[in-house]
């Protein structure tokens, strides 16, 4: 008889902070091809709201925050039976294997990261030891799931190139005991910049209200915001670098609807700003339309919430616990 194997997909991890709604930037660079690659890998996705501790916030903004996102996970469909959905603090694995892991990282290694300098000089008066930390509890939250791939922004590569080293570390001390994560390289989603400032990424964190479009802003809210990006006194619709304003619209535009520059070039061509705006305005709201819906629907089910999250913390937790059984004997922990 033939023997069949199956090949054992590849682990990825994705969390990502409750530090405030995701932005159209978050979604249409990475979110909204979550759902996709967890058809074709083991995907384990989480709220980190240990990450959020190191800044200042008000206790029940962040447990609002954490269901919010916990319920925008789910309502990107991601299928909570076939992947891992779940809380990063309801998997005390995670800050055990964050102390072992602390004694095998370098002082000079953590003092190089360059977030914890840039995050220093923005919040001067609370430098805590857990911002200087950060990075060994991302490679705690990578490695306890023996995470093969890890995707990764520019902003976050530094972070995974240490949890590489203290993979490697350990295991050249101990044997084979984790998965030496790689970055994801999956289908890359577009690069949205600032509306007020394109020559940046998007962010939530943005002063200016008007740079960016959450997730759960409202029709009107997104005309306006579109409407109010910056473009140029040219008005005329093309791609080009010395035009990050209307290519920044051109990019939004191409990834709602899958128009190419030339298509959009040729539908636009003639017209304003103000028709190329509320064209992208519309094309943005339809895109978001499906996933305000359901969110909408799933974050009022505290019950359902509460189960999902419960149930994904109990998954988590049995793949985390044989991790850390594991580490806890070879660094000679006594179990019983």
């Amino acid at each position: 008889m033939e023997n069949i194997t199956t090949e054992k997909q590849k682990t990825v991890l994705s969390l990502i902070q409750p530090t405030g709604t995701p932005t159209l930037g978050n979604y249409l660079g990475a979110l909204k091809n979550w759902a996709t690659m967890a058809q074709e890998y083991d995907c384990i996705f989480g709220a980190a709201d240990l990450h959020s501790l190191t800044v200042r916030t008000e206790p029940a903004l962040l447990r609002k925050r954490t269901l919010e996102l916990y319920a925008l996970l789910l309502a990107l469909d991601l299928d909570p039976e076939k992947n891992i959905v779940f809380v990063q603090s309801h998997v005390p694995a995670h800050s055990q294997l964050a102390w072992i892991l602390n004694c095998y990282t370098q002082f000079g290694e953590a003092a190089r990261m360059t977030q914890f300098k840039d995050k220093s000089q923005k919040n001067a008066d609370n430098i805590n030891v857990g911002l200087f930390d950060y990075p060994v509890l991302m490679a705690a939250d990578i490695l306890i799931y023996q995470s093969d791939y890890v995707p990764v922004g520019i902003d976050q590569k530094q972070h995974l190139e240490l949890a590489r080293d203290i993979a490697t570390r350990f295991n050249s001390v101990y044997g084979s005991v984790f998965t030496v994560p790689e970055p994801f390289i999956g289908k890359r989603g577009a690069s949205i910049k600032s509306l007020q400032e394109p020559e940046k990424k998007m962010s939530k964190s943005d002063t200016n209200a008007k740079a960016f479009i959450l997730l759960t802003d409202t029709p009107d809210v997104i005309t306006k915001k579109i409407k109010s990006a910056v473009t140029d006194s040219e008005a005329k619709v093309y791609y080009s670098p010395d035009k990050p304003g209307v290519s920044n619209l051109m990019d939004i535009y191409n990834a709602c609807t899958g128009l190419s520059n030339e298509q959009i070039e040729a539908e636009f061509d003639g017209k304003g700003y103000g028709d190329f705006k509320a064209a992208v305005a519309e094309a943005v709201i339809e895109e978001l339309r499906p996933l305000q819906e359901k969110f909408d629907r799933i974050v009022k089910e505290k019950t359902y919430l509460e189960q999902t999250a419960a149930d994904g913390a109990e998954r988590a937790a049995r793949r985390a616990n044989r991790t850390l059984g594991k580490v806890m004997k070879k660094v000679g922990l006594w179990k019983f």
